[in-house]
């Protein structure tokens, strides 16, 4: 990390793999120095309970209300998905997020999970198994993984034959039949749902 630089920041997303609902990424800004006591237990958002999660986003929102750090996240719908294709809709909802948080790349350096990418202006570094292995990334799956859930748990009730509340979308046995039932919604990924075996 160069001397100029003040912020780091860590990219994750949610929902790249289910049928139905959008996918999500979640962008957290902190000052090099944060103290990450302030937010305790952050880690990859799979490895941590639902309350949990919960728990660390409001804590997340409270302290972005104390201008004590900053994040965006940004959904693009399965729609979306459908016409142009998950990687374009993440890379979309990357930069969507980024011109929020209204970064300079002079001051930033950019940590993603897995396979993403930030534009190339930005320094930045891509690691395997990221929101386990820095907190920032991690934080960024907790605030992208609680903001889906919530938007899938509200959609169930238009939906109610689907049950997104459960299991947000995902593909489980339960899911599927329900798709073989019921046919689509408009939350589904047409492009996700023509290649599965429904039963």
């Amino acid at each position: 990390m160069k001397a100029k630089q003040k912020w780091v920041v860590g990219i994750d997303e949610a929902g790249r793999g289910p049928l139905a609902g959008p996918v999500t990424v979640g962008l957290v800004k902190v000052s090099v120095d944060f103290d990450w006591e302030l937010i305790p237990g952050v880690n990859d958002s799979k490895k941590l309970t639902d309350k949990k999660r919960l728990e660390i986003f409001k804590q997340t929102k409270e302290l972005k209300r104390e201008k004590k750090l900053d994040f965006a996240v940004v959904s693009v719908s399965a729609k979306e998905i459908d016409k142009t294709g998950i990687s374009n809709c993440i890379k979309k909802a990357i930069s969507s997020g980024i011109k929020k948080l209204t970064l300079d790349p002079k001051e930033v350096f950019v940590k993603l999970d897995g396979s993403l990418k930030a534009p190339e202006e930005f320094a930045q570094e891509t690691i395997i198994k990221g929101d386990s292995k820095e907190k920032v990334i991690g934080l960024a799956s907790v605030m992208a993984k609680v903001t889906r859930d919530l938007y899938m748990e509200r959609i169930s009730t238009k939906y109610p034959e689907y049950d997104l509340a459960k299991h947000k979308g995902y593909g489980t046995k339960f899911h599927r039949e329900m798709i073989a039932k019921n046919g689509l919604s408009t939350e589904h990924r047409v492009s996700y749902c023509k290649n599965i075996n429904l039963l």
